[in-house]
């Protein structure tokens, strides 16, 4: 009988296919970029296919590399649910999720929801980790978070997204910019502006370029930001200026900095969707829904006037 691939290998294999790397998948399952190369080529030998191109280029997956992803993604997937199922048949709505958000949005949402949801689920516990919205959506894939808090939107076999809020975008500038003293910034205020942006690994990258692209601005990409910090001291500096979520500005700019000045753009209609993702065969559905409900009710009422509900 002829073997089979093993579990490990589609979950290497996955990892390879997402990240289109050797060393930052290696990085990311925690093991050696030799181990990684060893199981990739003996997988290939099993199947009698080549998965990626060979060559001085970028990382390619070959045709029936594509086919054997997504396929392979699937039963890494349903392996993690059954182990899900199991926990949570087990547990019923006890036991722990893992969430994975966005440090752009995990960190000004999440601490007025951990004590409503242990308020309202003691026997519930939340483990939470920051990464890329790249990252996180494969490690949702591969099982390595239960559910993702992050920007929409959000594309894939067999997820399902509960939409949570729309959050403004707004300006900020200089403290003595000239459009800092402007109430309302409408498009014209800032064409041909130097914009300041995070990198492409978030979705709010894609969000700002889009925009420069239209009215004019230019995105300055020798001096990507890494966080929302950062991009708010380059902002402070006179390096440009930048598009800053209303929630973070609430935590960390309102009464704190005085070296930029944020205006609303567009009336507060230049927004970001923020929503949850799971996949659908996932096996902690109740304890999910639980965290749905509570992060909702916070958004009605701890940021009533600054985010837009959306959904349920």
């Amino acid at each position: 009988m002829k073997a089979l691939p093993s579990l490990k290998q589609l979950r290497y294999f996955v990892a390879l296919a997402d990240t289109g790397h050797f060393g930052r998948a290696a990085r990311q399952l925690g093991i050696a970029q030799p181990s990684l190369s060893v199981q990739i080529s003996n997988l290939e030998e099993l199947l009698n296919l080549r998965l990626y191109e060979r060559g001085r280029g970028p990382f390619r997956l070959t045709p029936a590399g594509r086919e054997v992803r997504e396929r392979a993604g699937e039963i890494v997937a349903q392996v993690q649910d059954l182990v899900d199922v199991s926990v949570s048949l087990q547990a019923g709505a006890t036991g722990t999720i893992r969430l994975g958000t966005t440090p752009t949005i995990g960190p000004y949402l999440l601490p007025r929801v951990v004590g409503a949801l242990h308020q309202a689920h003691p026997e519930l516990k939340l483990y939470v980790r920051e990464t890329t919205p790249r990252d996180l959506l494969a490690e949702l894939e591969l099982g390595e978070h239960d559910v993702i808090l992050t920007q929409l939107p959000v594309s894939g076999h067999d997820l399902v997204v509960d939409r949570l809020y729309r959050e403004p975008l707004a300006l900020a500038v200089p403290v003595d910019h000239p459009l800092a003293g402007k109430q309302g910034i409408v498009d014209a205020d800032i064409e041909g502006l130097v914009m300041l942006s995070l990198g492409p690994a978030y979705v709010l990258h894609d969000q700002i370029s889009a925009l420069c692209g239209e009215v004019g601005a230019g995105l300055q990409r020798d001096y990507e930001g890494t966080s929302l910090d950062a991009l708010r001291q380059m902002v402070g500096m006179a390096m440009g200026a930048t598009f800053l979520p209303l929630l973070y500005v609430a935590s960390e700019v309102e009464g704190r900095d005085t070296t930029i000045a944020v205006r609303p753009f567009r009336q507060g209609r230049f927004t970001r969707s923020v929503g949850l993702v799971r996949r659908r065969s996932s096996g902690k559905n109740a304890g999910i829904n639980h965290l749905r409900t509570i992060l909702r009710s916070v958004v009605r009422t701890e940021f009533a006037g600054k985010v837009t509900p959306e959904g349920g």
